[in-house]
């Protein structure tokens, strides 16, 4: 004991000895108060204690001057907390207990409790440290002694179960039967309490129950849910052994099988069986000179490492990948230049033009005996049919298809894959293309290639520089094989919504195939032939059962799936489709036909109204190219008379479109008495130029000539002819300048009945090129200044 217990002040503990005086000789009547945490001590138990030295040294140095070592001990809650050593909330019922080998050691107060009834606070007299109470003793009421017979029964047989269990529980049981007789049953079902894992709350409850019959209930009903824990934990505990067992029944297996065919001069040990597996493979493929010597470098260090190791794991790995890499191994190219037109014809509607271009492309094959080195750019808007083509492509030259997309791609790692030092490394992708393809000339998709992203991690596109360089890729280096790799043998083709966003050292290694989108007749066309054939086929539904007319067909398409592509046509058609299979199963109808009079009860009122030219003094419809195809635009101009004159613009133009608004407004202006239009006219007038859909985006320099003839319109009082439309960028001079994206215009004019068209001469052979049927029922005026627009606009 330390000296802190020993040398003690007798004057300052005097009146201990009289404070807990015996009441009868035997258990005081005023208590020093001490809480503990975790669980309440029962009567009968003999348990270690620990408390804070700091805050009960003083407590304890009056229990060991008293006559007899006793405390009180009270249950405080499962955590310590500064709130629960505060009396006010003590409980009312604690437990008595005298107090050995007491001792301090490192900052706490270590004793042994021994544990020897409850006591009840009658009054607290001291609430400061070291607390003291008045304490009185329960004494049990008298019950059935048959009753409780039964009960303290139905706790032994529920503790016998629990040893049964888990016979962690035996010696505690044993302790129990040695040192208390079975008959007695308060302190039986104190016992029993003890050796549960309730929650302190749980056992305060059964501590504070004093008559026996009520306690033995609380404490039968505590052994029942511990006996549940028990038997599951003993489930769990077999299920593992059973696991455990049978992993080491398999280890021993093994290991005699191995000492078996050690015996037997037969052993293949999982080293041997990885490089005979990786041998079989290399010897079936064309495997360059370069790479043997790295296989066989390898093959070396693989031999020499333990399977454990995790140096044997990557090496192997490493070594997989190389034996599964097609070295030497091409397919056979098909250059039959009528099997791919049949081929193209067979999976797309319309595109003449860009067929045309592909069957150059394979004659291109035909005379050099390879179609090889070749980077193809598809660029158009979504759902035109830019993934189904390259699959197309490789239909055509039975060829392999592989296809990843890049976009959003930001780690270089992606394309040139992982250096070997890292964990988790692997190939680039095309590497991983050349694997699954099984061959080294397969048709790579590199899909999304506009959207492409740099980070920290590097850049894509540049990695992609050395990929679609034909003098460049036939000695390819992947991070990860460390080893040359010739892809030039491989076609790729790469597609794209817009070239804007692609670097130029990138595009200029492309050869552009633009795919401008479908007009009315050849969405028609592919809804008929290829979209509702194919619908039907995934739904299960036969031809006869569900139709579809072709007015049906148009209606649907111009009011519902006007886009550039076919993609929301073919969403159109599976809603319809779906809609009328549930009238089929729902009625007694056999089938059905969808025609133009009840489409509207299949897909609801169109989205798109009938389009039509804007006519008016001072609107002129514009054509314009964007990322989801062609589209038209109204462009309107007012005036107010003003001293200032001025132009205001809304509809929320670009800075481009804007400076466009500005030339045509001086170009008119300069030129007032040509074109009819008083000279101080623009002065005197405040004019305000509207594009409509004013929340959408607009920017682009080939609206020019269009607000200039808005302007002229307006101010000579004039309309334009009908159903015309034009496009074409505008100087201060006049002259009128070449713009991109024809076909889509054309395709747009299409769309809403314009007849009349005016496009820069320099567009003379773009619009030339177009398909005739593009071209039908179209007239084309083409300028090379302003006054030849003009002309065609006002006569």
């Amino acid at each position: 004991m330390s000296d802190d217990f020993e040398n003690n002040d007798q004057n300052e503990f005097e009146s201990i000895s009289t404070d807990l005086v015996p009441a009868d000789g035997e258990l005081p009547l005023r208590l020093l108060l001490v809480p503990i945490f975790g669980r309440p001590l029962f009567p009968g138990q003999m348990q270690p204690v620990v408390l804070e030295a700091d805050t009960w040294r003083s407590t304890l140095k009056r229990v060991t001057h008293a006559n007899k070592p006793y405390l009180g001990l009270v249950y405080a809650g499962n955590e310590y907390s500064q709130d629960q050593t505060n009396p006010i909330n003590f409980p009312k019922i604690g437990t008595l207990v005298r107090v050995h080998k007491l001792r301090e050691e490192d900052g706490r107060i270590h004793f042994m409790a021994q544990s020897l009834d409850r006591f009840e606070v009658e009054f607290v007299t001291s609430k400061r440290r070291p607390i003291v109470a008045e304490v009185s003793y329960p004494t049990l009421p008298q019950e059935d002694p048959d009753e409780l017979k039964g009960y303290a029964m139905s706790i032994v047989s529920l503790i016998k179960e629990l040893v049964t269990a888990n016979p962690l529980y035996s010696e505690e049981l044993k302790q129990f039967l040695g040192h208390f007789n079975l008959n007695q049953p308060s302190p039986l079902a104190d016992f029993a309490a003890t050796i549960t894992s309730a929650p302190g709350e749980q056992l305060q409850k059964a501590l504070e129950t004093v008559p026996l019959i009520a306690r033995m209930t609380l404490v039968l009903e505590l052994l029942r849910k511990e006996l549940e824990v028990a038997r599951i934990q003993q489930r769990i505990s077999t299920e593992v052994e059973e696991q455990m067992s049978a992993k080491q029944r398999d280890f021993f297996l093994r290991e005699q099988l191995k000492a078996i065919q050690s015996e037997l001069g037969i052993t293949r040990d999982d080293r041997n069986i990885d490089i005979e597996r990786i041998e079989s493979r290399l010897a079936e493929l064309d495997v360059p000179e370069h790479v043997k010597e790295r296989v066989d470098e390898e093959m070396g260090k693989l031999r020499m490492l333990e399977p454990s190791s995790s140096e044997y794991g990557v090496t192997r790995g490493y070594l997989d990948w190389i034996s599964q890499v097609p070295w030497g191994k091409y397919s056979e190219d098909s250059l039959n230049l009528e099997k791919a037109r049949d081929t193209l014809d067979e999976h797309h509607a319309g595109l003449d033009d860009v067929k045309d271009r592909i069957l150059e492309f394979i004659a291109e094959g035909v005379f050099r005996g390879t179609v090889a080195g070749s980077i193809i750019l598809l660029v158009g808007p979504p759902g035109v049919g830019k993934t189904s083509i390259g699959k197309s492509i490789a239909e055509c030259l039975d060829r392999e298809f592989y296809r990843f997309s890049v976009g959003g791609m930001r780690d270089e790692a992606e394309i040139k894959g992982h250096r070997r030092t890292y964990i988790g490394a692997m190939p680039g992708k095309l590497v991983q293309a050349l694997k699954l393809s099984k061959v080294s000339n397969p048709v790579i998709m590199l899909d999304e290639i506009d959207k492409i992203g740099a980070s920290h991690q590097g850049d894509p596109a540049s990695a992609l520089l050395e990929v679609l360089d034909p003098e460049q890729n036939k000695d390819f280096l992947d991070h990860y094989l460390d080893l040359r790799l010739d892809l030039s043998k491989c076609i790729f083709v790469c597609t794209a919504n817009t070239v804007d966003t692609i670097p130029r050292p990138l595009l200029d290694r492309m050869d552009i195939i633009r795919l401008s989108g479908y007009i009315t007749n050849e969405k028609v066309d592919i809804a008929r032939k290829h979209l509702w054939p194919r619908l039907l086929k995934r739904a299960g539904v036969k031809t006869s059962q569900i139709k579809i007319t072709d007015s049906a067909l148009r209606a649907l398409v111009e009011g519902y799936a006007r886009e550039s592509g076919v993609r929301n046509l073919e969403k159109q058609l599976h809603k319809a489709l779906r809609k009328a299979m549930v009238v089929l199963l729902g009625g007694e109808q056999k089938s059905l036909t969808i025609n133009n009079k009840n489409l509207v009860d299949f897909l609801g009122h169109p989205v798109f109204k009938p389009d039509s030219v804007m006519q008016g003094v001072g609107v002129v419809t514009g054509l314009a190219w964007t990322a989801m195809g062609g589209a038209t635009l109204a462009i309107e101009a007012i005036a107010q008379p003003s001293k200032n004159g001025g132009i205001q613009l809304t509809g929320k133009l670009g800075e481009v479109m804007q400076e466009s608004a500005q030339i045509a407004r001086s170009y008119v202006q300069s030129k007032a008495s040509k074109y009819k239009v008083e000279s101080d006219w623009i002065e005197k007038h405040k004019v305000h130029l509207h594009v409509p859909e004013g929340a959408t985006p607009k920017d682009g320099p080939s609206a020019g000539v269009t607000m200039a003839t808005a302007l002229i319109s307006l101010a000579s009082g004039r309309r334009v002819k009908d159903k015309l439309a034009m496009t074409g960028e505008l100087t201060l001079t006049g002259h009128v300048l070449p713009v991109g994206g024809i076909r889509e215009k054309v395709i747009a004019a299409r769309r809403i009945g314009v007849k009349i068209i005016v496009l820069p001469e320099a567009n003379r052979s773009d619009y030339e090129e177009l398909p005739d049927y593009l071209k039908e029922d179209l007239t084309a005026h083409f300028a090379s200044r302003y006054k030849d627009v003009y002309q065609v606009a006002f006569d």
